[in-house]
């Protein structure tokens, strides 16, 4: 690997290329978490500067598997947000996962962005190699910042669309979701805080990819059993999601009819299963035209709009839309809120201040804090909903031990007589 003398070299491996911007010297930093998933097109400067300032002045490394280093100047020059190094990899085969130099850069970065460009390149060279196991060590253990546009954005979820077959559009899939182009994985691969189980799409706007996000969270729920839920952006549309799961979305609306998407199945329906989800047929999931329950939300400059992802209920700045799907044809209607949620309920007749910090956890130790404790019961809970612990009589603020359960998401379910409330925690 050559080293740097000016702004940037190239390196002349066969395997993969460096490009690199600012200092040699590795900048020792705690970065503040965080995911930024970016819908395609030109970047939103302002969900980017969000990106760059969560990783603390520290480094930054971009990783693609075509193209060069657009981003270094991006980043380093042209945000306005000062940071010690951004360095470009170009991987150009699966070899490249285990190169020393590259797994070291990964340890050694504060921020990781995953360019444009095809996601099937992205699932062959890195799902199962040192390169996968380094990123998901970085965000468990050191709040590592990772972001993504387009293809980028695409591999981020827990259940992902590999395009192992090419794209496919809305009616292909609707038309028949056993299409073999619907090629959609939940092998392991980069495990992101909040989106565990989520499919994210990209591109919303261009074409109209509703009808086949649609067709992916039905296939999941088919073939993999559980809750999947779906989160998107339109082109030019990003959404920043902090470490308590806010998430914020960036946009040019007024200007621009800039748009992010939460898609969740219909919590107040007993069954919300696709009727018809077979190979060879069309997909039906109507439920009465309230299959799906999805949240649509304006990007603003400053994001002031909002949606918690850890409830999967509550937004703001935003409007509830209902789709359905009948015999293959998408249909999206106004809706209303969803009266409950697969995660959290709440009886709006009574409250409780429940919080838990800091989430993610230190190194398993977490404090929980309950404004007024009524005698409720407090459970772990992995995301199959498996209770691992139970704790009663609680103070209110007492400390949790959970350094004996295995890194990844977990959920805290606090239940009084009345109510049940829910926070998601993430165990380092």
């Amino acid at each position: 690997m050559c080293l740097t003398l000016v702004w940037a070299c190239l390196s002349l491996g066969q395997n993969y290329s460096s490009y690199f911007t600012g200092s040699l010297i590795n900048a020792v930093v705690q970065p503040q978490g965080g995911v930024c998933l970016m819908g395609g097109a030109t970047e939103d400067n302002n969900a980017m500067r969000w990106f760059v300032q969560q990783a603390n002045g520290g480094d930054i490394l971009v990783i693609r598997a075509s193209g060069a280093d657009r981003y270094n100047a991006y980043f380093y020059n042209d945000l306005g947000v000062s940071i010690n190094s951004v360095e470009t990899l170009v991987f150009n085969n699966v070899q490249a996962a285990s190169d020393p130099y590259v797994l070291e850069r990964i340890l050694l970065a504060e921020a990781i962005w995953i360019a444009g460009g095809d996601q099937n390149n992205y699932v062959n060279f890195w799902r199962g190699t040192p390169v996968a196991a380094a990123i998901n060590q970085r965000i468990i253990n050191d709040n590592l910042v990772i972001g993504g546009t387009s293809a980028g954005m695409a591999i981020l979820g827990g259940v992902y669309f590999s395009a192992s077959n090419g794209t496919v559009t809305s009616a292909q899939a609707l038309a028949n979701p056993y299409d073999t182009r619907v090629s959609i994985s939940n092998l392991p691969f980069l495990r992101v805080p909040f989106l565990d189980n989520v499919i994210t799409d990209t591109h919303y706007d261009n074409p109209d990819r509703r009808g086949r996000q649609t067709a992916f969270l039905a296939r999941a729920a088919t073939d993999y059993g559980g809750t999947y839920y779906g989160l998107a952006c339109d082109e030019y549309t990003a959404v920043c999601i902090d470490n308590n799961g806010l998430a914020r979305i960036y946009g040019t609306y007024p200007d621009y009819d800039d748009n992010a998407y939460f898609i969740t199945p219909n919590c107040g329906l007993t069954n919300s299963s696709p009727e018809q989800c077979v190979s060879g047929q069309p997909l039906s999931w109507n439920r009465g035209g309230q299959a799906l329950k999805v949240y649509t939300v304006k990007g603003t400059p400053t994001g002031i709009y909002s949606f918690d992802l850890s409830t999967w209920e509550n937004g703001t700045g935003g409007e509830w839309q209902d789709w359905s799907v009948v015999a293959g044809s998408f249909a999206a209607l106004s809706g209303e809120d969803p009266n409950c949620s697969p995660v959290a309920t709440q009886d709006p007749l009574e409250t409780v201040d429940f919080r838990v910090y800091p989430n993610p956890t230190n190194r398993g130790q977490i404090s929980v804090e309950i404004g007024h404790p009524q005698g409720g019961q407090l459970q772990l809970m992995d995301q199959t909903g498996r209770v691992l612990r139970n704790w009663t009589n609680l103070k209110s603020t007492d400390n949790l031990d959970l350094s004996n359960f295995s890194p990844g998401i977990y959920f805290l379910e606090y239940t009084t007589k009345n109510s049940r409330f829910v926070r998601q925690v993430v165990v380092r």
